[in-house]
């Protein structure tokens, strides 16, 4: 019976057809077709009993064949998008790795197609999920150097660069969700392992403050290290440090240690803004004493080099004229002196009997002295000069000519 038989898969009890009988026939039609139309097993005679094969039975069954393996064969079409890239298996060995845009390769069970995606950057959270207060304790507690314990959470970001790498060098499940939680467990693991290592090689101060820059590129380049060590094809882009503290039992008492250093601090600072004050003047009031000694010095042997040598001059004038020069030397003396005493010589020869008293030079040049003030009463000078004029007089006239005989 034909496929274009109008009794096709109607028994005698009108039910539905048997499987047995129909892939019998199947098989018999096939083998019709491999050996030129006759039956198996048919010889001689017998072909002139067979009833005549219906016409389009073989073309049917190719017709089978043809779209089976055209079916087959577009199976082997796949799409590879932009930033992806697909390893062609054969039999489980790679054979190439396409770029995108569409391709094929031929269909299982021969060849089979991973599509790997080189360009998805990928986060993985270590010590927290989604949120810093969901902690994991397990994975964010670590030791520091000076046998401490901190709560540290960051987060990870990655991409891959090398497919067979990845496929390869890597247990990974077949269903593609759950290889990307395979590939977290991995990356989780290796960052783990690498900034343990590198906060147990540093004290919980550096770690927590001035140092947590220096941790994160420490921790990417040891956990890069590590995963290119596995040939994981996995790249590290960015490691950040998202929560950095003591543990919440100590929390308080840190704080207070904290308050404690900064205090400190605060006073140590302080010190040094007043020192930086004070020893500045103390240097200033120093360095400006040295000055002043200094100039003093100079001054006086300036002094003493002039008047050792004006009385050089004053030698060389008094071997030429020993009189002459003592008369001016006295006279300049006596100049010198009576410029800074506070008393009036009068003359009373010949001038009249009013006396006139410069008071006001008298009280100036009073205060201008360091010593005792001079104390001039105007009443009683005035009624002492009346009464002793001439006897002052008298007396200044013998003394200028009692000292120009010893002079002389």
């Amino acid at each position: 019976m034909g496929l274009n038989d109008p009794q096709w898969g109607n028994n005698k009890n009108g039910g539905p057809p048997d499987l047995d009988e129909l892939l019998r026939k199947l098989n018999a039609k096939v083998a019709e077709l491999f050996n030129g139309g006759k039956k198996g097993g048919d010889q001689g005679g017998d072909a002139k009993n067979t009833p005549p094969r219906p016409a389009m039975g073989g073309a049917g069954v190719g017709l089978i064949i043809a779209v089976i393996l055209l079916v087959w064969a577009g199976s082997g079409f796949y799409m590879v998008k932009e930033g992806q890239r697909g390893v062609v298996l054969r039999f489980g060995q790679k054979v190439e790795i396409t770029d995108a845009g569409p391709r094929w390769h031929f269909p299982a069970p021969i060849e089979s197609v991973e599509i790997v995606n080189l360009s998805q950057v990928r986060t993985v959270e270590v010590g927290y999920r989604e949120n810093v207060k969901n902690k994991q304790l397990q994975e964010s507690l670590m030791l520091t150097d000076d046998e401490n314990i901190i709560d540290v959470q960051f987060a990870v970001q990655y991409f891959l660069n090398d497919a067979s790498l990845y496929l390869f060098n890597n247990s990974l499940p077949k269903d593609a969700d759950t290889q990307v939680i395979a590939t977290h467990t991995l990356v989780r693991q290796a960052a783990e392992a690498a900034i343990r290592e590198v906060v147990g090689k540093n004290k919980m101060d550096y770690v927590l403050y001035e140092g947590r820059e220096q941790v994160a590129t420490l921790a990417t380049k040891l956990m890069q290290e590590m995963l290119d060590r596995y040939k994981t094809g996995i790249v590290v882009s960015k490691l950040t440090m998202q929560n950095a503290q003591p543990p919440e039992q100590v929390q308080a008492a840190f704080d207070d240690a904290v308050k404690a250093g900064q205090d400190r601090e605060r006073q140590k600072n302080e010190g040094q803004a007043y020192a930086n004050d004070v020893v500045p003047r103390a240097k200033g009031t120093a360095a400006r004493l040295i000055e002043e000694s200094q100039g003093y010095k100079q001054s006086v042997i300036a002094n003493a080099e002039g008047d050792a040598s004006r009385f050089k001059q004053i030698l060389v004038e008094y071997e030429k004229a020993p009189g002459v020069t003592r008369d001016r030397m006295y006279i300049d003396m006596m100049q010198q002196v009576m410029t800074n005493v506070s008393k009036v010589m009068v003359d009373q020869k010949n001038g009249n009997s009013l006396l006139y008293l410069p008071l006001d030079k008298l009280i100036e040049t009073s205060r201008g002295t360091a010593a005792t003030p001079v104390v001039v009463d105007a009443a009683s000078a005035v009624a002492s000069s009346s009464s002793n004029d001439n006897n002052a007089a008298q007396r200044a006239r013998d003394s200028l000519l009692s000292r120009d005989r010893e002079g002389r």
